[in-house]
C-alpha cells in the first residue's frame, strides 16, 4: 500500500513537472489552474493578449496588470508561449480519482491507466480555446486598425484647420498692412496740403502789405508839393 501511494505521488509530481500552460492559447479556466491566478487575473491575461498580440516570452506576463515578479516566480515553471497546453490541475484531479477508486483493491496497473488520459483532456478543450483566442485576436486587431485610422483622420482634419487658420491670419495681417499704408498716405497728403495752404496764406499776406508801402512815398510827395505852394 505504501509503495502504491509512493508511486501515485511520483506520478503526480512528474505530471506537474511536464505540465505547461500556453499563455497565448489557454482558456480562462486553464489559466485559473495556475497558482495564484484567479478569474480576475486570468481575464486580464486574455484581454492583454487580445489587445497587444501573443506573448513573446513568459516574462511578458508581468506586463499584465496585477501580475508582478512575485506571482511570476510562482508560475514561471508552469507556463510557456508555445506548444500544447497541459493543465496541472487536471492531472491532479485524475490522480486523486484514481487513488480513491483503486485504494481498496490496490492494483499495480491502476495508477498508470488513470494517468494516461491526462494529456488528452486538455487537447479537446485546448483546440476550441485556441480558435476562440485567434478570433478574439483578429477582432482586437480590426478594432486597433479602425482606431488608428480614426486617429489619422482626426490628425489630418486638425492639420487642415490649422492651415486654414494660419491662412486667414496672414490675409488679416496683409489687409491691416494695406489699411495702415493707406492711412499713412492719407496723412502725408493731408500734411502736404496743410503746408501748401499755409504757404499760400503767407504769400497772400505778403502781397497784400506791399501796396501800403508804395503809397507812403506818394503821400510824402503830395505833402511837399502843397508846402511849396
Amino acid at each position: 500500500m505504501k509503495r502504491l501511494l509512493l508511486a501515485i505521488a511520483l506520478l503526480i509530481t512528474s505530471s506537474f513537472a511536464l505540465a505547461a500552460i500556453n499563455i497565448n492559447t489557454a482558456s480562462q479556466e486553464e489559466l485559473e489552474a495556475l497558482p495564484g491566478i484567479g478569474p480576475v487575473k486570468a481575464q486580464a491575461i486574455i484581454e492583454y493578449r487580445n489587445a497587444n498580440g501573443p506573448f513573446k516570452s513568459t516574462q511578458d506576463i508581468m506586463k499584465v496588470k496585477g501580475i508582478k515578479e512575485g506571482e511570476f516566480g510562482k508560475i514561471r515553471s508552469d507556463i510557456s508561449v508555445s506548444g500544447r497546453t497541459t493543465v496541472p490541475e487536471t492531472a491532479k484531479r485524475e490522480a486523486a480519482k484514481s487513488t480513491a477508486a483503486m485504494a481498496p483493491a490496490a492494483p499495480a496497473t491502476a495508477p498508470a491507466k488513470a494517468a494516461t488520459p491526462t494529456p488528452a483532456a486538455p487537447m479537446s478543450a485546448g483546440a476550441p480555446a485556441k480558435d476562440a483566442g485567434t478570433a478574439k485576436m483578429t477582432k482586437a486587431e480590426e478594432a486597433k486598425t479602425a482606431k488608428a485610422k480614426a486617429k489619422e483622420e482626426k490628425a489630418a482634419k486638425a492639420k487642415e484647420e490649422k492651415a486654414a487658420r494660419a491662412h486667414a491670419k496672414e490675409e488679416k495681417a496683409a489687409k491691416a498692412k494695406e489699411d495702415n499704408a493707406a492711412k499713412a498716405k492719407e496723412q502725408e497728403e493731408k500734411a502736404a496740403k496743410a503746408k501748401a495752404d499755409k504757404l499760400a496764406k503767407a504769400e497772400a499776406k505778403k502781397t497784400s502789405k506791399a501796396p501800403a508801402k508804395d503809397k507812403a512815398p506818394a503821400k510824402a510827395d503830395a505833402k511837399d508839393a502843397q508846402t511849396a505852394k
